[in-house]
């Protein structure tokens, strides 16, 4: 298969236009964003995401749903609306009730943690919203051709579950858990391929259940991404000291915080926003000791210097960390 190149020197955010706006189920909107001046996008491929800045200030981000190209005329997202009161942000339902065609929003150009890697054979796994990157690697694969492609849609209900029509047609194996039940994926999962990859989309309990039955696989071969961001405090969390490298102040981490609130928590000057890994907002420098990275922002080169802290840990007992260079 074919791979487009991340952007390059394209780290100033863009001023796009909502072009579509279209309710695709009772909680899930799609937004098209182009240039207000019709012009090419700044390229990508199947995999990558885009941080929009809300209304409400919150910045938010979202897989593209459609396939790559090397020069885009638009940005297509589909945001599903999390209340704050069941563990959103706000960002989302800022985008559903504030944003209408004609609106300016700014989005960073996109970035790619989820890239599609060469295979003879792909199965691509949606959970719920995790239906977007899917449905671009599915639309570039197919385009592409070389490669077999099967997709498998879990759901809730169909009423809850977008392009589903699309992706039904499409020949995806589409499973509705309130209708069937849980839908037992070891079929599809109990022989290692290594002429295969695997790749799934979806909450966090999908991605464990992925996790479990590809135990006996190749590691790399298969590929994860929950769209809803990780939890810095999770299980395998430990504590471990912060360096402040300014000033040389230590800082402890528990393992039920995250290093980004404690650097704020003892009055240390770092921006934040997304806390779950996806919009880059909280960037600082890494400039000692090994960092267990788990954002979907910064590449494999880039974490060797930098780090996410609302997600990240150390790995070990200490990280020196200082403020992004300006």
């Amino acid at each position: 298969m074919g791979s487009l190149p991340e952007p390059t020197g394209l780290r100033g955010p863009l001023r796009l236009v909502v072009d579509e706006r279209r309710e695709l189920t009772r909680d899930v909107v799609l937004l098209a964003l182009a240039s207000p001046d019709g012009s090419a996008l700044p390229g990508y491929a199947a995999g990558a995401h885009v941080t929009v800045t809300a209304p409400n200030g919150r910045r938010p981000s979202y897989s593209l749903a459609e396939a790559g190209s090397a020069a885009p005329r638009r940005y297509v997202i589909a945001v599903r609306r999390s209340e704050v009161s069941q563990g959103g942000r706000g960002g989302s339902v800022s985008l559903h009730d504030d944003v209408r065609v004609g609106d300016v929003l700014e989005v960073a150009p996109p970035r790619n943690a989820f890239p599609l890697l060469p295979a003879r054979r792909y199965l691509l796994v949606a959970g719920g919203i995790g239906i977007t990157p899917v449905r671009a690697m599915a639309q570039e694969l197919r385009a592409d051709g070389d490669a077999a492609v099967e997709v498998l849609y879990l759901t809730r209900d169909s009423g809850s579950a977008p392009f589903l029509e699309e992706v039904t047609a499409d020949g995806a194996v589409v499973h509705h858990s309130a209708e069937s039940g849980r839908l037992d994926l070891w079929p599809w999962l109990a022989e290692p391929d290594d002429d295969a990859r695997v790749y799934c989309c979806g909450p966090a309990a999908l991605l464990d259940e992925v996790r479990a039955l590809t135990v006996h696989w190749r590691p790399s071969r298969v590929h994860v991404e929950e769209f809803a961001g990780v939890d810095a405090t999770g299980v395998g969390a430990e504590p471990f000291t912060a360096v402040w490298e300014p000033t040389g102040e230590r800082v402890g981490v528990p393992a039920d915080r995250s290093l980004l609130a404690a650097l704020r928590g003892a009055g240390l000057p770092v921006d934040g926003d997304c806390e779950a890994g996806t919009c880059g907002t909280c960037r600082l420098r890494l400039v000692a000791g090994q960092a267990h990275h788990r954002d979907v922002v910064l590449d494999e080169v880039e974490r060797r210097t930098a780090v996410m802290p609302c997600v990240s840990r150390a790995v070990g007992e200490e990280l020196v960390v200082a403020p992004p260079l300006r």
